[in-house]
């Protein structure tokens, strides 16, 4: 009897492995330290922010990575999520007591907001290229800050009540200001667990990963290459440059509101340039289309500070060394990888060679 041979797994069929595998085995350990009672009160409290910032280098990798374009207003996304989807958790409380469907509501809502967002700026942005697009994203997230600033909602048994520059209106009696002008979000509640940072992180792995492994995805990748190219086959570059910008905005909102749900009070200064730039140095350092190396550079980078705090007056030159050593690791590799691909490919051209000779 002849016995079938199993084909081995594709590249795209490991690395989406690799990338669950890395999640699913982070949870399990985290959570059987957590219930044995093995984990620091500074590291349990950095399991939701893990999440978050995973969620928000994955979706950035999408456009900066996948897309070829880079992007400096990702935390403007998260902005337009971490407040919409605050709004929705507040107006929901009253009719949904569950707190995990709620917070996965919230989510949805935040996503879509930042969604709009994405595809409100991306329409025109992405006619853009290289600096200008990064100065015109860099405004956006900037301009998103400002707004929050000076937003006033509040609710009461009249439903919500909004203006601008100042609060020009009264709330009946037993209503609340859910966002209050420069002091952003108060008397939130804590709803966030790090189960559902996990699936949001399943979420955005399964449609990161399906998306480039599509034909979409390749279609996105053959812009990035060579948009000449890819229009003179009938690309339309716009359409799927605003698709993967839009998804990667949706998933930002949506990380956005799993992060304003952690905490109490929340200010838009949160989600300033830095934070863009911190997800970008991310992105980079776990490499450009690496998923699984952005992840495990988002949760290392996070954890690194609080983990140097023992050497605080060091702490900030330690973490700089630190990051330069992975950047010149993280090249050194990519160096090598693309010398056995030039090698491997000058040795199948010596055997075509060889075998047209004979």
């Amino acid at each position: 009897m002849k016995t079938k041979l199993k084909k081995p797994l594709s590249p795209a069929a490991k690395n989406s492995a690799i990338c669950y595998g890395l999640v699913i085995v982070f949870y399990l350990v985290m959570q059987v330290l957590v219930y044995t009672d093995h984990i620091s009160s500074s590291l349990n409290g950095q399991l939701i922010p893990i999440c978050v910032y995973i969620v928000m280098a994955v979706s950035l990798n999408l456009t900066v990575g996948i897309l070829g374009e880079l992007s400096l207003g990702h935390a403007g996304f998260m902005s337009v999520g971490a407040f919409s989807g605050a709004v929705a958790a507040y107006c929901l409380q009253d009719v949904i007591a569950f707190s995990p469907l709620r917070l996965f509501l919230a989510m949805i809502v935040g996503g879509i907001f930042a969604a709009v967002a994405g595809v409100i700026v991306g329409v025109p942005v992405l006619r853009l290229k290289g600096d200008y697009l990064a100065i015109v994203t860099l405004a956006f997230g900037e301009i998103i800050r400002n707004l929050v600033t000076i937003m006033y909602l509040g609710k009461d048994e009249n439903g919500l009540h909004f203006s601008m520059l100042e609060q020009n209106f009264e709330l009946a009696e037993g209503g609340k200001m859910i966002i209050n002008g420069p002091m952003g979000l108060s008397g939130n509640s804590r709803i966030s667990t790090f189960t559902m940072g996990f699936i949001l992180i399943l979420i955005t792995l399964f449609v990161v990963l399906n998306l480039i492994n599509s034909r979409a995805g390749r279609a996105i990748m053959a812009v990035r290459d060579n948009r000449i190219a890819a229009e003179s086959v009938g690309i339309s570059t716009t359409g799927y440059k605003l698709m993967a910008f839009v998804i990667s905005a949706a998933l930002a909102g949506m990380a956005g509101t799993l992060y304003s749900m952690n905490s109490s009070t929340l200010v838009a200064a949160k989600f300033d340039f830095n934070t863009s730039i911190l997800v970008l140095v991310f992105v980079v350092l776990g490499g450009l289309g690496n998923i699984w190396g952005s992840i495990i550079a988002a949760a290392l980078l996070t954890v690194l500070p609080e983990m140097l705090r023992a050497v605080d007056d060091y702490r900030m030159l330690l973490y700089a060394i630190l990051l330069i050593a992975m950047m010149l690791f993280n090249n050194s590799k990519f160096k090598q990888r693309l010398i056995e691909k030039r090698g491997l490919r000058q040795q199948a051209k010596l055997e075509k060679a060889q075998e047209g000779g004979r």
